[in-house]
């Protein structure tokens, strides 16, 4: 019997990845393309969608070369959530897309909330704030701010859904995408029509939203010809980022907390069953199977955080890295190692992009505090990884209120350093694992929905259980008493200094 293949595509933000994978779920190829990302004001981020496309061309070409393309059983996606793409009536772009980091909406984000009747109201209709990275405000502010473009759009749809659309000529969306708008009725997974209606939208420029594993159509020949694809290949929708990377880093059971270091840091939950998000302090989304849904938190600079830092401050370690060939987070990590746990009293909050969880204030700033003549660069190494990790740990004690919380399973960049793994496993006082393939992100999420579409895998579950631990990092006892006070402290940095950040922000800081 001939092997059969899934293609996985995640479009991120600083790149698009595409795997290859067998029915066994043994990645055979990946490729990466990457691509900037324009700040053209404090606080706003964008990207031009024919990045991406130009990505996701380049990475097929790569993992196909050789393949049977008759063997591909199905090709589906993840990809950074609750970006705004813009689409006229042709079926073209019509402005850069604005991301899910951006933060220009807060205006609009408080008028919704008001309309709905308040905080309590929205989050009764949709279980979930309306946050400034979703996309709802950003198609307020495209109302208020840019009306020319607004009229024009015929209907919006997010990164990913943009990849589908040139590949099948379907522009819809999936539920767990659909949940990260705004304007989604997560318990009935359907969109919330009279909230929809208040904020005086047509509901016309809303995508149908499907189940993750449904078929969304086939690839086209023109698709065929610029990819490398089959024409006439199954496609399935796929899902969001946050919760379809989740998902294929073998999250799936209540008590299983998912932590995913990458830009951005998700904390998340699978969840059998529908709960209610008491003033939307969590996100509460529809995940990749009818009936599942998925709790977490996304703190907005995780690894973002780390890479801000590497390239602004430790020019030296990147000038050796190049020297020596070494990798230069080992570099850094040996530093960070030196510090010892609690950074030497440094502690870091690392609100660069503003803050979502647990936090939903884009006004915040990133601080490092305690720094004195005696703190080194290793203190301050140290202090940014124990800082994102805090920040983390601050989600997961949310979550933790739905369902104790007894593993992590860890997953993006950071999951890769040795070091962070056991400061993880010692703030967040579990047992801390990494499995097979974690490392292909949402790619492999979306493998697994295509697996489960196309009928190699009855259901997630199946598809999960071929994943293999490749580490586990039990917490240090000896650092427990250093974590508890060092985790107080950060807690106090933030209520701290909100006064200042409002007042600076209103400064145009």
């Amino acid at each position: 019997m001939k092997k059969r293949y899934l293609v996985g595509i995640d479009v991120g933000t600083s790149g698009t990845k595409a795997i290859l994978a067998d029915e066994n779920g043994r990645v055979e190829a990946s490729c990466t393309r990457t691509y900037p990302l324009n700040t053209p004001r404090p606080g706003w981020a964008e990207q031009d969608p024919a990045w991406w496309w130009q990505a996701v061309k380049e990475a097929l070409a790569q993992i196909l070369s050789g393949v049977d393309k008759s063997a591909i059983a199905g090709v589906s996606f993840s990809g950074q959530m609750h970006g705004l793409v813009a689409l006229d009536r042709e079926g073209s772009v019509i402005r850069p897309a604005i991301l899910w980091c951006d933060q220009r909406t807060e205006k609009q984000c408080a008028w919704i909330t008001e309309k709905a009747g308040g905080l309590d109201q929205l989050v009764k209709r949709t279980n979930n704030q309306m946050l400034t990275g979703y996309t709802g405000g950003k198609i307020l502010w495209l109302r208020d701010e840019e009306p020319e473009h607004f009229q024009k759009m015929v209907r919006f749809i997010c990164p990913k859904d943009y990849i589908r659309f040139k590949i099948t000529g379907i522009a819809d969306t999936d539920v767990s995408e659909a949940s990260g708008t705004g304007f989604f009725d997560v318990k009935n997974r359907t969109w919330h029509r009279e909230l929809i209606s208040l904020a005086g939208l047509d509901f016309g420029i809303f995508p149908e939203a499907h189940e993750s594993t449904e078929l969304a159509g086939h690839v086209t020949a023109e698709a065929a010809a610029e990819t490398g694809l089959p024409e006439g290949a199954d496609v399935y929708y796929g899902g969001g980022d946050a919760v379809i990377q989740a998902v294929g880093s073998g999250l799936a059971a209540p008590g299983v907390l998912g932590v995913v270091v990458g830009t951005s840091g998700n904390v998340s939950m699978g969840l059998d069953r529908y709960y209610d998000n008491p003033k939307g302090a969590l996100q509460m989304f529809c995940s990749n199977e009818p009936g599942a849904y998925m709790t977490f938190g996304c703190t907005l600079t995780a690894g973002g955080a780390y890479q801000w830092y590497r390239n602004n401050l430790c020019e030296d370690a990147m000038e050796k890295a190049r020297e020596t060939g070494e990798n230069v987070y080992d570099i850094m990590g040996r530093a960070a190692e030196q510090a010892g746990p609690g950074a030497n009293g440094v502690l870091f909050a690392p609100y660069l992009s503003g803050e979502r969880c647990p936090y939903p204030d884009a006004n915040a700033r990133g601080v490092f505090y305690g720094m004195s003549l005696k703190t080194t660069r290793g203190d301050m190494t140290r202090a940014v990884m124990e800082g994102v990790t805090y920040s983390m740990r601050q989600v997961a004690d949310i979550i933790g209120d739905f369902c104790p919380c007894k593993k992590i399973i860890l997953s993006g960049g950071g999951a890769n350093s040795p070091l962070w793994r056991q400061m993880y496993a010692d703030i967040f006082d579990l047992p801390v694992y990494t499995l097979s393939a974690a490392g292909e992100g949402g790619a492999y999420g979306a493998v697994m929905v295509a697996g489960v579409g196309a009928g190699i895998w009855k259901n997630l579950g199946e598809a999960i259980s071929l994943l293999q631990v490749e580490t586990e990092t039990l917490p240090n006892p000896e650092t427990q008493a250093v974590y508890r006070n060092a985790y107080a402290a950060y807690g106090e940095i933030y209520p701290a200094l909100k006064p200042l950040f409002d007042k600076t922000a209103a400064m145009g800081w």
